[in-house]
C-alpha cells in the first residue's frame, strides 16, 4: 500500500532533500543574486579532473541555483558538484534508477547508501517528482582544503511528487515546512570532485522562511 498523500508530498524533497519522506540522508544526527537554471551550468563551473556524467531532466522539472558565483573559485566549485549532486538525485528518482553512476559520482561513503535508500523509496512507492525546486543562500565554510560544508535554502512550494503511472500532481498547499534548510558536508576525492558525504535537514527552519 503506497504512503498517504502527505508523506509523498512531504517527500517531494528535490535531490538531497529526502529525509522528509522517512528516508534521510544523515550520516550525523539530527535533522537538519545571480539564479541559474541553465542544465549545464553547474557542470561547467565544477572543479576539473573526471569527465562528469551526463545528466538530463524532464521539462516539467526546473531547479533553481542561486549564489552560483561567490568570487572565489574553489567556492564555487563546492557549490557547483553540491548543484549537480541535487540535479543528479533528481535525475534517479525520474528514472526510478537507485543505481544511478551519477549520484555515486557525486556522493561520497554514506550518502552513497542513504541516496540508493532514497531513490528506492520513491521507485518502489510508484512516485517521481515535478515543478520547480529553488535552492538559495547558498554559503560555503572549509574544514581543511579537503573538506567544505554546504548551508543552503530549499523552496519546495513549487515542487511537488507526482504519481508515475497516472502522472497526478500531489498538489499541497503552501505551509512554513515548504521551505527546507540543508548543512551537507563535502569531501574532495582524488579526481577533485567535492562528493557529499553528509546531510541533515531541517524542515520549516526559520532562517528559510519568504
Amino acid at each position: 500500500m503506497k504512503k498517504t498523500l502527505s508523506a509523498a508530498a512531504a517527500g517531494a524533497c528535490a535531490a538531497v532533500l529526502l529525509t522528509a519522506c522517512g528516508s534521510g540522508e544523515s550520516g550525523d544526527s539530527g535533522k537538519i543574486e545571480g539564479a541559474d537554471s541553465s542544465p549545464s551550468a553547474s557542470a561547467s563551473a565544477s572543479s576539473p579532473g573526471r569527465d562528469r556524467p551526463k545528466i538530463e531532466l524532464p521539462e516539467d522539472i526546473q531547479l533553481v541555483f542561486e549564489d552560483t558565483k561567490t568570487g572565489d573559485p574553489v567556492k564555487d566549485a563546492v557549490l557547483a558538484d553540491s548543484a549537480e549532486r541535487i540535479r543528479a538525485m533528481d535525475a534517479a528518482i525520474v528514472n526510478a534508477d537507485p543505481d544511478s553512476p551519477a549520484v555515486l559520482f557525486y556522493s561520497h561513503r554514506v550518502a552513497q547508501a542513504s541516496a540508493q535508500k532514497s531513490i528506492k523509496w520513491y521507485k518502489d512507492e510508484g512516485y517521481s517528482l515535478t515543478g520547480t525546486f529553488r535552492y538559495y543562500d547558498r554559503e560555503v565554510s572549509f574544514d581543511d582544503d579537503k573538506t567544505a560544508v554546504v548551508t543552503y535554502c530549499g523552496d519546495e512550494s513549487k515542487g511537488f511528487a507526482k504519481e508515475r503511472d497516472s502522472g497526478k500532481v500531489l498538489k499541497t498547499p503552501v505551509r512554513k515546512t515548504s521551505y527546507v534548510r540543508y548543512v551537507a558536508r563535502q569531501k574532495k576525492n582524488a579526481d577533485g570532485v567535492w562528493q557529499t558525504s553528509h546531510m541533515r535537514t531541517e524542515r520549516g527552519a526559520e532562517a528559510c522562511q519568504p
